[in-house]
C-alpha cells in the first residue's frame, strides 16, 4: 500500500493579507497528479486543513474540488484537524463523506478507531488523531489529571496500542498534530504551547509502523518511522526558498518498507530583496522577482516617500515592507524613557524628525508651538 503524508494545508491562509487560495488550489489540485503517476491508495492530511476555525466559502469550495480530483485518481483520503480547524465542523457528514473515501478522524474519544483499508497483504489501520487541546482532552479522555499535550497524546496512543493489539498482523499508521521532540519550528506555525507543555516525546508513538506527523512546516525526519511533511506552500517569508515536499510511505507484508520524498511545485516563489528603492527599482537583477511574492528590507538613509505604491510599479506582488535604514535604528531607550521630562514641543517635534527622517526646522518647530497653544486655548473654552 502507498500512501501520501500531507498536512498544514492551511486553506483560506493570506500573506501580509494578500490572499493565497489560487496558489493553494494549484499545488493542492496538483497532488492528483502524484496519486495517478506514483499509484497513490491514500492521501493524509495530519491537521490544520484550514487556517481558521471558520473558513470561508471560498476556503471551503477549494478543500471540496481538491479533494474530488484526488478521489478521481483513485486515492482515498483520510484527514484530522489540526490546532487551526474546528474539529465538529470539520466533521460533519463525516460518516457520510466515508462512504465516498473522504474519512474525517475528528472526534476525541474515536481516537481508537481506525479507518481500515486492504491491500493484497492484509488490513492496514489507519488512526486519525485530531489536535487534542489538553484541557478539552483530558476529560473527553477521562484522564484529568494531563495536563500536557503529551499527557493526552500519551492516553489516546495507549489506546490505539489496545486496539491494535485485538487486530494481530495488521499494520498500522497513525496522524497526529504535536510539536515532538527534535522538530524544527518555522516561524510560520501558531505557537501551541502553555507554559512549555506543548512538546512531546518521540517515545509517544512507540508501536505502530508510520507516524504522519503535522503542525511544524519544514518537512524533517525525527525517526525512519516519525516525519513531518511540512506544508505544501511556504506561509512565511522565513520560508523564502525551501523546497516543499510530501512523503511517499511504502508498506509491504511486514510494515513498513520505504519512504521517499516527492518535491511539490511552487506556485509562486516568496523572495526577499535588500537594497535601496531606487536600486531595487532599477537593477536588472532582480528581474525574475517582478512575479515573485516580494518582501523589501529598504536600505535608505532617509525613508523614501511613498515606497510601496513605487514598489508594485515593478514588483506587483510585493506584500511586505521594513525600513532598515540607519535613522530606523532605535538609541535603545523606551519610549517612556524617551517622553521623561520633555515638553510637547519636543515631543512633537521629534514625532516629526522620526516620521521624516530629517529634524524638524526651526520655521516648523514654530508652526508646531502655534498650534499646540491653540490646542490648548481650545481645550481650556471647554
Amino acid at each position: 500500500m502507498r500512501l501520501l503524508h500531507t498536512s498544514d494545508w492551511h486553506i483560506g491562509r493570506t500573506l501580509h493579507g494578500t490572499e493565497l487560495l489560487a496558489e493553494q488550489e494549484t499545488v493542492l489540485g496538483g497532488l492528483a497528479e502524484v496519486v495517478a503517476a506514483d499509484r497513490v491508495d491514500v492521501v493524509l492530511v495530519a491537521g490544520d486543513v484550514y487556517d481558521r476555525a471558520v473558513p470561508s466559502a471560498d476556503a471551503t469550495a477549494v478543500l471540496s474540488r481538491v479533494v474530488a480530483r484526488l478521489r478521481r485518481a483513485g486515492a482515498a483520503v483520510v484527514l484530522t484537524p489540526g490546532n487551526h480547524d474546528s474539529a465538529r465542523r470539520l466533521g460533519t457528514f463525516s460518516e457520510l463523506l466515508a462512504a465516498g473515501g473522504l474519512h474525517v478522524r475528528a472526534e476525541t474519544r474515536q481516537v481508537d478507531e481506525p479507518v481500515l483499508l486492504a491491500d493484497e497483504h492484509g488490513d492496514v489501520a489507519v488512526y486519525g488523531l485530531p489536535y487534542l487541546e489538553p484541557e478539552i482532552a483530558r476529560f473527553e479522555l477521562g484522564v484529568t489529571g494531563a495536563r500536557s499535550h503529551e499527557g493526552v497524546l500519551g492516553e489516546a496512543m495507549d489506546r490505539v496500542r489496545a486496539d491494535l493489539f485485538l487486530r494481530p498482523g495488521t499494520r498500522s499508521v497513525v496522524l497526529a498534530h504535536a510539536f515532538v521532540g527534535g522538530g524544527q519550528p518555522s516561524e510560520s506555525e501558531r505557537d501551541i504551547s502553555v507554559g512549555g507543555v506543548d512538546l512531546v516525546s518521540p517515545a509517544v508513538f512507540d508501536g505502530v509502523d508510520y507516524v504522519a506527523l503535522g503542525h511544524l512546516h519544514r518537512p524533517q525526519t525525527l525517526t525512519p518511522r516519525l516525519r513531518y511533511s511540512g506544508s505544501p506552500l511556504a506561509y512565511s517569508f522565513g520560508e523564502a526558498g525551501q523546497q516543499k515536499q510530501a512523503w511517499l510511505v511504502e508498506l509491504d507484508a511486514g510494515g513498513l518498507a520505504d519512504v521517499r520524498p516527492v518535491p511539490l511545485p511552487t506556485a509562486r516563489p516568496l523572495t526577499v530583496l535588500t537594497g535601496s528603492l531606487e536600486e531595487l527599482l532599477q537593477d536588472r537583477a532582480h528581474a525574475a522577482a517582478e512575479a515573485h511574492f516580494v518582501s523589501a528590507r529598504l536600505t535608505d538613509p532617509v525613508r523614501p516617500a511613498d515606497p510601496m505604491r513605487r514598489l508594485q510599479t515593478r514588483f506587483p506582488h510585493c506584500v511586505h515592507l521594513e525600513w532598515t535604514g540607519s535613522a530606523a535604528v532605535s538609541d535603545g531607550r523606551t519610549y517612556q524613557e524617551r517622553l521623561r521630562g520633555r515638553g510637547d514641543l519636543d515631543v512633537v517635534g521629534e514625532f516629526v524628525g522620526h516620521v521624516r527622517a530629517v529634524p524638524a526646522t526651526a520655521a516648523e518647530r514654530d508652526l508646531i508651538g502655534r498650534a499646540l497653544a491653540a490646542a490648548d486655548r481650545a481645550e481650556a473654552a471647554g
